[in-house]
C-alpha cells in the first residue's frame, strides 16, 4: 500500500486551503452548550453536515439525541461512512460543541471568526475539537478523491455535548445504537503534544463534588451564637484535599503521578462582612488513580464530612456534579499499535502510551469493553483566548488516520 499512501500523502498536501476553510466555516457556527449559555450544536452540525454532501461523503446518519432545552430540540449526533475492503471500521471521533470564548478582552480577534497568521489558525474551537475533526474529515476525502478503497471501512462520528458530560452525545450512543464492535480501531483526536508522541490510553477516575455546608447564622461580633459554615466548609476543604496524603499510590503513567483532590469553585455566601454565614457552598474536583475505585473514595469522603460535621456543628451535603471510572485500553492493543506505527510513517517520531488526568469521550466506550485510544499533535491551547491549531498539523493528523485506514489487517 505504499504507493496508495503516497498518492493520499499528496492529495493531503494540496488540500491544505480547504482544510482551513472548513475550519472557518465550523467557527461561524457557535456550538455551545445550553449549560454554558449557548443553543446546542445543530446549527453547527447541518453546515457540516451540508458541507459533506457537497464533496461526495453521501453515506451520512443522523443519530440526535432529544433536548428541550434547545430551539432545535436535539442534540446531534453525525455518523459518516466510507466503505473498505475489511470489517474491521477505523473509527474518527471528534466533538462538536465547543466552550465560550471567555473573557472577550483577552482575543486579539474575533473568536468566532478564524485567522489565518504564521502558519496558524485563530479562532474558538479550531484545536479543540475542530482539528481532529478536519484532520479526519480529509483522511476519508482523500480516498473518494483519490479513488483508492480504504483497508478499513472509515467511520467518523461527530458527537455533541464533549464539554459538559456527553450525556447528549457519546453516552446517547452507547445507551441507544449499537455501533461499535470490540474489533474496530477507535480513535478519538481530542488530546496530545505538540510532537504527537503521547497516545493517552488511561483516564485517572474523575469525581467532582459539590458540597452545601449548613450551620446557624449569626452577627459577626457573636460567632457564639452561631455555627459558622464557611469555617466548617474551609475545613472540610482542607481536610478533603488532604487525602492527597492518604490514597498515597503512585503511577508514572499518569502526569501527575498521583491522586489529587483540589477545591476549585467557591459560591457566594453573605454579602455583608460581619455576618456570620449559615450556608457555604463549594466544589471539589478529583482526579484519582485507577486503582482507587470511587466507592473507596467514597468511603473516606464521608468518614472525614462526619468529622467535620461533628466538629463544627454542620450538616454537609454531597452531590456529584460529575463521576467517572474508566478501565485502561492495553497497551498491546491493536488500536495502539496501529497509531504508532502511523506516526512513526509520518511524523518519524516513537509514540508511547500515556495516562492523563483529564476526562475524555474514551471513557464511556471503555467502560463497555471498546478499546478507545486518544491522539492528535497538538499545542495544548484549548480553551484560551486566542485558541490555535497549525495547518501542518491539519495536514499531518490527516496522514496519520489515512496511513491506519490504508494498512490491511496482519
Amino acid at each position: 500500500m505504499s504507493g496508495d499512501f503516497d498518492t493520499l500523502e499528496k492529495w493531503i498536501d494540496c488540500a491544505v486551503p480547504q482544510m482551513a476553510e472548513l475550519q472557518k466555516l465550523l467557527t461561524s457556527h457557535k456550538a455551545i452548550a445550553p449549560e454554558s449559555g449557548g443553543d446546542g450544536e445543530l446549527e453547527k452540525c447541518l453546515a457540516l453536515e451540508s458541507w459533506l454532501k457537497s464533496r461526495g461523503i453521501t453515506a451520512l446518519e443522523r443519530l440526535d439525541a432529544p433536548d428541550s432545552r434547545v430551539s432545535g430540540g436535539v442534540r446531534p449526533n453525525l455518523l459518516a461512512t466510507i466503505p473498505g475492503k475489511e470489517k474491521t471500521a477505523l473509527w474518527v471521533m471528534a466533538h462538536l460543541d465547543v466552550v465560550p470564548e471567555g473573557e472577550l478582552s483577552l482575543w486579539t480577534g474575533d473568536p468566532w471568526t478564524v485567522r489565518e497568521k504564521d502558519g496558524k489558525l485563530i479562532g474558538r474551537g479550531v484545536e479543540d475539537n475542530q482539528q481532529g475533526l478536519v484532520s479526519a474529515v480529509f483522511a476519508a476525502l482523500a480516498f473518494l478523491k483519490t479513488g483508492i478503497v480504504p483497508e478499513h471501512t472509515i467511520k467518523l462520528l461527530f458527537v455533541a455535548d464533549e464539554e459538559v458530560g456527553s450525556e447528549y452525545g457519546v453516552k446517547y450512543l452507547l445507551s441507544h445504537h449499537d455501533l461499535f464492535h470490540t474489533e474496530d480501531l477507535i480513535i478519538v483526536p481530542d488530546g496530545g503534544d505538540p510532537t504527537g508522541e503521547t497516545i493517552e490510553t488511561a483516564e485517572k477516575n474523575l469525581l467532582w463534588l459539590k458540597i452545601t455546608v449548613t450551620g446557624k447564622q449569626s452577627h459577626g461580633s457573636r460567632p457564639d451564637l452561631g455555627n459558622n459554615a464557611h469555617l466548617a466548609g474551609a475545613a472540610l476543604a482542607l481536610s478533603l484535599n488532604n487525602m492527597e496524603r492518604f490514597f498515597v499510590n503512585r503511577d508514572e503513567l499518569f502526569d501527575p503521578p498521583y491522586s489529587t483532590f483540589q477545591p476549585t469553585k467557591k459560591e457566594t455566601n453573605v454579602p455583608n462582612i460581619n455576618t456570620i454565614p449559615g450556608e457555604d457552598v463549594f466544589y471539589m474536583d478529583c482526579r484519582i488513580l485507577p486503582c482507587y475505585p470511587l466507592s473507596e473514595i467514597w468511603k473516606e469522603i464521608q468518614n472525614r464530612v462526619m468529622a467535620i460535621e461533628e466538629k463544627y456543628n454542620v450538616k454537609a451535603a454531597l452531590s456529584e456534579a460529575q463521576a467517572s471510572e474508566s478501565p485502561a485500553t492495553p497497551v498491546t492493543s491493536p488500536v495502539v499499535a496501529a497509531l504508532k506505527e502511523a506516526i512513526k510513517k509520518v511524523y518519524a517520531v516513537n509514540a508511547q502510551p500515556v495516562g492523563i488526568g483529564g476526562g475524555t469521550v474514551a471513557a464511556p466506550l471503555r467502560r463497555l469493553g471498546f478499546n478507545a485510544a486518544v491522539w492528535s499533535r497538538l499545542d495544548g491551547c484549548a480553551h484560551q483566548p486566542d485558541e490555535f491549531c497549525r495547518l501542518e498539523n491539519l495536514a499531518g493528523d490527516a496522514k496519520v488516520f489515512a496511513a491506519i485506514a490504508a494498512e490491511a489487517e496482519q
